[in-house]
């Protein structure tokens, strides 16, 4: 059985990444460095902000303006304000979880503040969100989960279950020694996503959160939601 379930945000438990790689792609078009919201979503989804900015400058072989993350904070807001949603179930499934359950993300605080906030999520999360702002190394490093194991009350990887739906996440997820559960539901999956998460040692890939409850490391969520 599982002690702790560790989610995800973006992706996972709100439906964010799609238009974040919109507002990337727009803000990168804005200065004179075009990729489309498939190349954004194929190359940058799962990444931090430094190692978003790390990757995009080598791949154009110059600096970005330093205020590059300002430009895409401001657009992000405003689009989250207006545009999004939680993932399908993912309310119900926290209501009804048997098990603690905690979110590590790569995103900064403010922005998981403001993501919560928009979508109504912060009562069902609030004292038990990890941001890569509480680590020296992000995803794909392995510290952010066992940061939030250790938080949640000192479970042993082997107890925790990560759901993630990043190459970055799974990775980070199967580095930690932790179960992983590749999530393949939010809107800016492209295919064969699900066999890449596979490869990379997920132990399966859902496309919807009843399938979670179900799942008998977790039966006592199945109950619950029954």
């Amino acid at each position: 059985m599982i002690d702790l379930v560790i989610f995800d945000c973006d992706g996972v438990l709100v439906d964010s990444e799609i238009l974040a790689a919109q507002v990337i792609s727009e803000t990168l078009g804005a200065i004179g460095r075009p990729m489309s919201v498939e190349d954004v979503v194929a190359g940058l989804v799962g990444l931090d902000a430094g190692a978003t900015r790390r990757k995009l400058e080598a791949m154009h072989g110059t600096a970005l303006l330093p205020e590059f993350e300002a430009m895409v904070a401001e657009r992000l807001e405003a689009a989250f304000q207006s545009q999004l949603k939680p993932v399908a179930g993912i309310a119900e499934l926290l209501r009804g979880l048997g098990q603690p359950y905690c979110v590590a993300s790569n995103s900064g605080h403010e922005r998981l503040r403001c993501t919560f906030a928009a979508t109504g999520l912060a009562p069902l999360v609030e004292g038990r969100v990890f941001s890569a702002d509480d680590v020296a190394r992000g995803k794909p490093a392995p510290d952010l989960f066992l940061h939030a194991a250790k938080s949640m009350g000192g479970i042993p990887p082997e107890r925790c279950l990560v759901v993630e739906d990043s190459v970055t996440g799974v990775t980070a997820g199967v580095a930690a020694g932790m179960r992983v559960v590749g999530f393949c539901g939010g809107g800016h999956i492209l295919p064969g996503h699900d066999q890449r998460l596979l490869s990379l040692g997920a132990d399966l890939v859902l496309t919807e959160h009843h399938e979670l409850a179900a799942l008998p490391w977790l039966s006592a969520s199945a109950a619950a939601l029954a």
